[in-house]
C-alpha cells in the first residue's frame, strides 16, 4: 500500500473487528487502503462471541435496533482488547423500504474511533439476496429448495421439532438431516443460513457497505480536515415544477462534521417531477 492512499487520522492504526464469521475477508483489504490494520479478538487469544448480540437462527433475539447492535459490538470489542479503534457490522433482512414485495439485505458497518470520539457509518441496501425459507415434506422438496437458493455455495439451516442444524454445506449432510427430521414429524423447515461466512451474497453486500464507509472516510471536513464529512440531515421541500408547492422530495442535503460541528448545505435539484406532488398528482 502506498502511504499516499492513507487517511492521516487512521494511518498506522490497528482496529479490532467484532466478528467471528469471516467478515475480515472483505473488510480488512479495503480498510488497509486507509492505513488501518484490522485484527480479530481471536488473534489476541481473546474470546468474543458475537452470537450474544443476536442470531439469524433466532435462538438469541437481537437487543435493540440494527444500529444499536453494531454499536454494542464495537464498544465491547474495544473494551475487551483495549484498542481505541473498532469496527462492527450488523445485517438485517426484510421487505425493501420502497418496494415491499421485494426482499432486501441492509448492511450497516460502523467505525468507532475512541480517540477522536467519532462514529462513522457505511451502509448498503441490496435486493441481491437469497433470504428464504420453506416447509418441506420430502427429500425431493428439500433438494428443490436447496437448488433454488444456490446450495451448496450458499448454506442451509434445518429446523424441526427436536433439532436446529446450522451450516449445512453438502448434499449428503442435507439428505441425512432431512431424512432424520422427517422420521419425527411430517415436515421440516429449511432456511438459508444468513451468517456471512455461509452466504456469499451477503458477504458481497458487506463489501459494498465497507466501500461506502471508505468513501465517507475519504471525505474530509472543509473546515477542520477530519474524515467522515457526510450527510447529517436531508431537507425536504423540493418544489413541484408545475405548481411550485413543496413536495416530500429532498431539496437539500446538509453535510456535517462530527469533529468541529461545521455544516454545509448542498441543493439536490431545482424542481420536482409533478408525479411526486400531492397537489398535482393526489
Amino acid at each position: 500500500m502506498s502511504d499516499a492512499n492513507a487517511v492521516p487520522q487512521f494511518a498506522n492504526r490497528t482496529a479490532v473487528l467484532a466478528t467471528m464469521h469471516g467478515k475480515e475477508q472483505v473488510i480488512a483489504p479495503l480498510l488497509a487502503e486507509l492505513g488501518i490494520t484490522v485484527i480479530l479478538p481471536a488473534q489476541l487469544n481473546l474470546a468474543f462471541n458475537t452470537d450474544q448480540f443476536g442470531t439469524f437462527s433466532r435462538e438469541v433475539k437481537r437487543a435493540g435496533s440494527q444500529r444499536e447492535a453494531a454499536q454494542t459490538k464495537a464498544k465491547q470489542a474495544m473494551q475487551l482488547t483495549g484498542l481505541d479503534l473498532a469496527i462492527a457490522s450488523e445485517g438485517a433482512f426484510g421487505p425493501h423500504p420502497a418496494l415491499p414485495y421485494l426482499p432486501c439485505n441492509r448492511e450497516l458497518l460502523l467505525l468507532l474511533d475512541g480517540k477522536a470520539e467519532l462514529e462513522i457509518w457505511g451502509e448498503a441496501l441490496s435486493t441481491a439476496t437469497n433470504f428464504a425459507q420453506a416447509e418441506v415434506h420430502s427429500l425431493a422438496e428439500a433438494l428443490q429448495f436447496a437448488q433454488k437458493i444456490g446450495f451448496p455455495q450458499h448454506c442451509l439451516m434445518l429446523r424441526s421439532k427436536d433439532q436446529l442444524l446450522k451450516g449445512i454445506t453438502s448434499e449428503a449432510e442435507l439428505t441425512s438431516a432431512v431424512e432424520r427430521g422427517l422420521t419425527a414429524s411430517a415436515a421440516v423447515t429449511l432456511e438459508t443460513d444468513m451468517r456471512a461466512h455461509y452466504n456469499p451474497q451477503r458477504m458481497q453486500v458487506i463489501q459494498q457497505a465497507t466501500e461506502n464507509l471508505v468513501q465517507k472516510l475519504r471525505q474530509p471536513c472543509p473546515n477542520c480536515g477530519w474524515p467522515g464529512f457526510d450527510i447529517a440531515e436531508r431537507q425536504p421541500g423540493l418544489p413541484c415544477a408545475w405548481c411550485h408547492q413543496p413536495t416530500e422530495l429532498t431539496l437539500a442535503n446538509i453535510y456535517g462534521c462530527q469533529h468541529c460541528g461545521h455544516r454545509q448545505v448542498e441543493t439536490v435539484a431545482s424542481q420536482a417531477d409533478p408525479a411526486h406532488c400531492a397537489y398535482c398528482n393526489p
